[in-house]
């Protein structure tokens, strides 16, 4: 004799059971997750738009270095921003703004571009600054290639099999290249967790610097990028000599001091229009972008401040000095690593 249906009741009883069963696997799965990552997920980086509404994109810290090193290569050949939005629109496509090494058929790199179509060899491909200045060679040969719909002028470059792709990545390309470019001031942020080969130290920084925008930033700056830094000489001194207006050089076991040994203080030129709001907002970018490759703990411009490891407020505003005014009479970028 066949057993009787569960009444709708016990049937309701069964459902809740099993939803709460399925729950709890869920939360099991999450806490363990958790213990085994210490509480924390991926690293993130973090652009918003410069205006009045929600628009955002989130990356990694490794999308972010590779972005920074394309802006910085476009605006060093004084590129325009279009220009430097097309080519991150690309790279998004292309390889996901990662280095990869393969492809289709030979095609390597941030680009994907071809050994065996005279885009260079395999080495000078996979060298991301290297690939992002013969991107802008063949952009720039585009007649008005800021005029083109995006698609058309990367297309001309890439001769792409799917050159509608390119169109899905504008929005996101355009919020990089204004923060990048500096255009959109405090719009970038990144955890600035420590990656897994890190490369620390003001050398570090200064070596990445000119990797991206070129020697012109030592000569703009000074022969030591930093003229504040106080690396220490060969005998444990301080290598650096106090500044003019820096007042009597600290004791070398101050704190003040064990600072000055990890700063790198960046002074920033005047652009086109007579400021030097867009240029520093680019370098504080490019140093936020490459805060987990450098381990880089701190960067101030213009009264605002970014520390690695916070999480929201990430760029505090200091008074007076986070004014517009204040942004565009700054002259110096300051890069402070961790120890």
């Amino acid at each position: 004799m066949p057993e009787p249906s569960p009444t709708p009741a016990r049937r309701g009883r069964l459902l809740r059971f099993g939803a709460a069963v399925a729950v709890l696997f869920a939360l099991a799965g999450y806490l363990a997750v958790q213990y085994l990552t210490g509480g924390a997920g991926a690293p993130r980086c973090r652009v918003v738009s410069g205006h009045d509404d929600d628009a955002s994109y989130e990356f990694t810290p490794e999308q972010a270095v590779n972005a920074a090193t394309i802006s910085a290569v476009g605006t060093s050949r004084r590129l325009p921003e279009r220009a430097v939005a097309i080519a991150l629109a690309t790279s998004l496509q292309e390889s996901g703004l990662r280095n990869i090494r393969h492809g289709d058929r030979d095609s390597l790199g941030l680009f994907q571009q071809r050994p065996s179509q005279g885009w260079g060899t395999k080495k000078q491909i996979l060298d991301p600054t290297y690939a992002a200045g013969v991107f802008y060679e063949h952009l720039a040969k585009v007649p008005d290639y800021t005029r083109l719909p995006l698609t058309v002028a990367a297309q001309r470059v890439q001769r792409s099999g799917y050159p509608q792709a390119y169109a899905k990545h504008e929005p996101d390309a355009a919020l990089l290249a204004a923060a990048l470019t500096g255009r959109a001031a405090a719009t970038l942020t990144c955890e600035g967790r420590v990656g897994a080969t890190p490369a620390g130290g003001p050398d570090s920084v200064r070596a990445a610097l000119v990797r991206d925008f070129g020697h012109d930033l030592l000569q703009e700056a000074g022969a030591d990028v930093s003229a504040q830094d106080a690396s220490p000489a060969p005998d444990g001194t301080s290598s650096s000599s106090p500044s003019a207006t820096s007042g009597p050089a600290p004791e070398p076991s101050s704190p003040a001091s064990a600072v000055s040994a990890r700063t790198v203080t960046v002074p920033v030129r005047k652009d086109a229009a007579g400021g030097t709001g867009v240029r520093g907002w680019e370098l504080a970018h490019w140093a936020v972008a490459n805060s987990s490759a450098l381990r880089i703990e701190r960067v101030s411009y213009a009264g605002r401040e970014w520390t690695a490891g916070r999480r929201e407020g990430e760029w505090l505003r200091s008074g007076a000095q986070g004014s517009p005014a204040a942004a565009e009479a700054a002259t110096e970028v300051r890069i402070v690593t961790a120890q």
